[in-house]
C-alpha cells in the first residue's frame, strides 16, 4: 500500500512540477492562452461558418466523448507517462550544444577560419533571418521525420500509436510512443544545433531571436492561429490557395482520417508547401465528419497501456525478424570471409 501511495503521490508531483506549469508558458503549445485563442475561433467557425448556434457550439466542443473518452483517456495516460519517462531518458539524448560545437567546429576548417559578415547587414535583419531560418528548417525536419514514421514499416509501428486515437482533442499531440518521442528530440536538437552553429559562425553574438513571451514569433503565431485545432472536433478549413502553404486544421484531420484516398497525406505541420511540394498534399473539402483511428487492426486494443506501449515494440521486432531473414546467407559469408 505505501509503495502504492509513494507512486501516486510522486505521479502527483510531477504533474504540478511539470504539466501545470506549462498552461502557464506560451512556449509550450497548451499554453491558457493558445487553447483559448483556439476556442474562440473554433467558436467564431462554427457560428458563421457551419451557421451553428451558440448553445450547439458549446455542445460540439465539450462533449463528453471528446475529453472523457476512453481514446481521450489514453491519451492523458500516455502524455503523463511519457513525461516521466523522457525525464529519464533526456539526459542522455543528443544534445543541441553538442551538435552545434560539431558543426562550428566543421566550419572554421571548412572556411580556414572564420569569416564576418555581420558588419554589412542590421541587427533586425539577422534576428529576423535566425528566427525565420530556424522555422523553416524545423518545419521541413519535421515534415520527413513524420513522413518516414508512415512510409517506414517498423517506424510505423510506433507512430500509429498517435493515429489510434478515435477523437481527437488538444492533448492528442502528446500521444506518442516514447520511440516517437526520442526520434523528435533528436531531430529538434540537430535542427537547432545546426541552424545556431551556422548563424553564430557568421553574425557572431549579434545573433538573437526574434520572440513574444518567450517563444518564437512563428511559433507564437502558429500557436495562437490555432494550432490546438489541429487535433480537436472542429474542421476549420482555409482558402485553398492559403493551404498550398499553410497546413490548416481540416488538412491535419484529413491526416488522421481512416478514408483510404487520405492514407499518407498531409504530413506537413505549420506549412503544407512540403507537402505540395513532394506530392503529398490533400486539400480540405466541406464534407461529412471524418472517422479517425487505425482500419484493419481491431485486434489490438490502443487504448491500454500494453497496446499504447509494447504491442508497438512486438510489432517492430517481427517486422525486423523478417527483414533479418530474407538476407541472403551469401552477404553473411561475404562478410565473415
Amino acid at each position: 500500500m505505501s509503495i502504492s501511495f509513494a507512486i501516486i503521490e510522486e505521479a502527483v508531483q510531477l504533474w504540478l512540477g511539470e504539466w501545470l506549469p506549462a498552461f502557464f508558458n506560451p512556449q509550450k503549445r497548451i499554453f491558457w492562452g493558445y487553447l483559448l485563442s483556439s476556442l474562440v475561433i473554433a467558436l467564431l467557425w462554427l457560428r458563421l461558418v457551419d451557421k451553428t448556434n451558440i448553445f450547439s457550439s458549446a455542445k460540439r466542443i465539450f462533449d463528453r466523448q471528446v475529453w472523457i473518452s476512453r481514446s481521450a483517456m489514453a491519451d492523458y495516460k500516455v502524455m503523463l507517462i511519457n513525461t516521466m519517462l523522457m525525464l529519464l531518458v533526456s539526459p542522455k539524448i543528443l544534445a543541441k550544444a553538442t551538435v552545434a560545437y560539431l558543426v562550428f567546429d566543421s566550419m572554421h576548417m571548412l572556411f580556414d577560419g572564420r569569416p564576418y559578415i555581420s558588419t554589412i547587414l542590421p541587427q533586425w535583419f539577422i534576428a529576423f533571418s535566425f528566427t525565420l531560418f530556424l522555422f523553416l528548417l524545423d518545419d521541413f525536419a519535421r515534415y520527413w521525420l513524420h513522413r518516414w514514421l508512415h512510409k517506414v514499416p517498423i517506424l510505423w509501428s510506433f507512430h500509429k500509436v498517435h493515429h489510434s486515437a478515435t477523437v481527437l482533442n488538444p492533448f492528442t499531440v502528446f500521444r506518442t510512443h516514447p520511440v516517437e518521442a526520442i526520434l523528435f528530440s533528436i531531430r529538434s536538437a540537430l535542427v537547432q544545433g545546426i541552424t545556431a552553429a551556422v548563424f553564430f559562425f557568421f553574425f557572431g553574438d549579434q545573433v538573437t531571436l526574434m520572440m513574444v513571451l518567450g517563444a518564437s514569433i512563428f511559433t507564437f503565431a502558429f500557436n495562437l492561429l490555432g494550432s490546438n485545432l489541429r487535433h480537436s472536433p472542429v474542421s476549420v478549413r482555409y482558402w485553398k490557395t492559403l493551404e498550398l502553404i499553410l497546413m490548416s486544421p481540416a488538412q491535419h484531420h484529413i491526416h488522421h482520417s481512416t478514408a483510404k484516398e487520405h492514407i499518407d497525406k498531409n504530413f506537413g505541420v505549420a506549412l503544407s508547401v512540403w507537402d505540395w511540394m513532394f506530392g503529398s498534399l490533400s486539400l480540405s473539402k466541406n464534407e461529412d465528419q471524418l472517422r479517425f483511428g487505425l482500419s484493419g487492426e481491431q485486434s489490438f486494443d490502443y487504448h491500454s497501456l500494453k497496446g499504447l506501449y509494447l504491442v508497438p515494440f512486438q510489432q517492430a521486432a517481427g517486422l525486423f525478424l523478417r527483414l533479418f531473414s530474407r538476407i541472403p546467407l551469401s552477404i553473411y559469408q561475404k562478410h565473415s570471409a
